[in-house]
């Protein structure tokens, strides 16, 4: 007993240590610091894009590239001619509002007061997700907290008049889940940024992602809008110090890789893809050897965008093997929602949460707490096989059932059962691989829908 209080003690100091180092504002010492094992452990996390965008609600789903189609990018698009779908969004806002009107009238329909905080955290605890990052601010510069320095933009001083940043983030703990905020460093329109970054960085920006930290001590900090500047222009590596040094959440605190136009998989904490890009370049079988987070919609659009078919959303199925997909290549799945203006969470949202919580409810085993197995093989379009590590377990995630033998190289033994399904599987040993045969199913016994989880109980001893 002694010598395992020992073994515990000399754990826990080690682990404290590790978070309660000091980091200098440079690269090499920050990205030192080990993503919390929290966050690893997770897998999947709800994101919301919530905001005046969410008023107009409009973007093109058709004939256009991927980032054309964010409707949280209606004021943007409204402005630039280079955009593909600049025509498109200047005829919708003529029609719908008349070509003059303003883009901060979109204020007085942000209304939010159907957005019930523990409805919605039930919601996403349903839905099997341990974690969320709500949209603080986005590209509009418009607040969802009572910012100083976006006086009159801001939740609380026009709109809804409530602080919907707070608000959340007591459900979502109350609930048990953590919370985030993404913030998106750089303002459109921002009279300050345009005319001088570097006075924005010191009087708005920086002020603004300290009070946000101070103010909610949130699990995540979420940046985006990285890319018009460097790390150094922003002070990345300065707040970031101070975020790891100084902040009350140091030791428990995740951030991202969006922190300059050089950082994106190269600097920061998790690396970000998003619809499967990196930038311009297509990350759907990337070999990715650092701790990494997909982030999507369930359509096509993170904002809510009320042009959307059924046809642009992504069916259950296909979130649950997006998810499988990331969990086994070592990432995690941030799945965005977009809120109406009036506080409402779209029916067919909830609907596709709900099914990936009934998955979830089965088979969260094979994903929560699990490790990518160091012997994989490589993951393709083509794969209906996956694997992830638990301990000494191994877990075979199955995105279609299979019809015949379940052949798992590298591994000889191992009692192998089927998640839900109260039968041993049979198996035996083919040229030095454990094969294990399929059940024979009905819609009686099936266990769930969309994908099977067979466990290897001793696989990795």
């Amino acid at each position: 007993m002694k010598l395992l209080f020992t073994l515990i003690l000399g754990s826990l100091l080690m682990t404290d240590h590790v978070f309660s180092q000091s980091y200098n504002p440079t690269w090499e010492s920050l990205d030192a610091r080990p993503i919390p094992a929290w966050f690893q452990d997770a897998k999947f996390g709800i994101f919301i894009h919530w905001g005046l965008y969410s008023v107009p609600a409009w973007g093109p789903t058709k004939d256009v590239g991927v980032y054309e189609k964010y409707a949280e990018w209606y004021w943007w698009s409204l402005t630039q001619p280079s955009r593909e779908s600049y025509e498109q969004f200047n005829d919708i806002h003529a029609r719908f509002y008349g070509k003059d009107a303003a883009y901060q009238d979109f204020v007085s329909g942000f209304t939010c007061d159907m957005f019930e905080p523990d409805e919605w955290a039930r919601i996403f605890k349903e839905a099997g997700a341990k974690y969320v990052v709500l949209t603080s601010k986005h590209h509009e510069g418009f607040c969802l907290w009572p910012s100083r320095e976006s006086w009159n933009w801001n939740s609380v001083d026009v709109g809804p008049n409530r602080d919907l940043a707070g608000d959340l983030i007591g459900a979502v703990r109350n609930a048990g889940l953590h919370m985030g905020y993404y913030y998106s460093l750089y303002e459109w329109f921002n009279p300050l940024y345009r005319s001088d970054v570097r006075l924005y960085v010191d009087q708005h920006m920086l002020p603004q992602m300290k009070d946000l930290v101070t103010r909610y001590q949130p699990d995540i900090v979420w940046t985006d809008g990285e890319w018009d500047h460097p790390s150094e222009v922003w002070r990345a590596t300065e707040f970031l110090a101070w975020l790891y040094n100084e902040s009350a959440v140091k030791d428990v605190v995740v951030v991202n890789d969006r922190w300059g136009t050089e950082t994106r998989g190269v600097h920061g904490g998790i690396w970000t893809t998003e619809y499967d890009l990196v930038h311009a370049g297509d990350a759907s079988e990337m070999e990715i050897d650092h701790y990494w987070e997909e982030c999507r919609g369930i359509g096509t659009s993170f904002g809510y965008n009320r042009n959307e078919y059924l046809e642009n959303y992504s069916t259950s199925e296909e979130l649950v093997h997006i998810l499988i997909n990331k969990v086994a290549r070592g990432g995690n799945l941030l799945l965005n929602i977009g809120p109406t203006a009036d506080g409402r969470i779209p029916v067919i949202m909830q609907q596709r949460l709900r099914d990936m919580g009934d998955w979830l409810a089965v088979n969260g085993e094979a994903i929560y707490g699990t490790r990518k197995w160091d012997k994989t093989p490589k993951v393709t379009a083509d794969t209906k096989v996956y694997f992830t590590a638990k301990d000494n377990d191994l877990y075979a995630l199955c995105t279609e059932f299979p019809t015949e033998s379940i052949i798992v190289s590298g591994v000889k033994k191992g009692k192998v059962t089927m998640l839900g399904y109260d039968s041993e599987m049979k198996v035996s040993t083919k040229n030095g691989s454990l094969a294990i045969e399929p059940p024979s199913i009905n819609p009686a016994t099936n266990p769930c829908h969309y994908a099977w989880v067979y466990k290897i109980e001793g696989a990795l001893k």
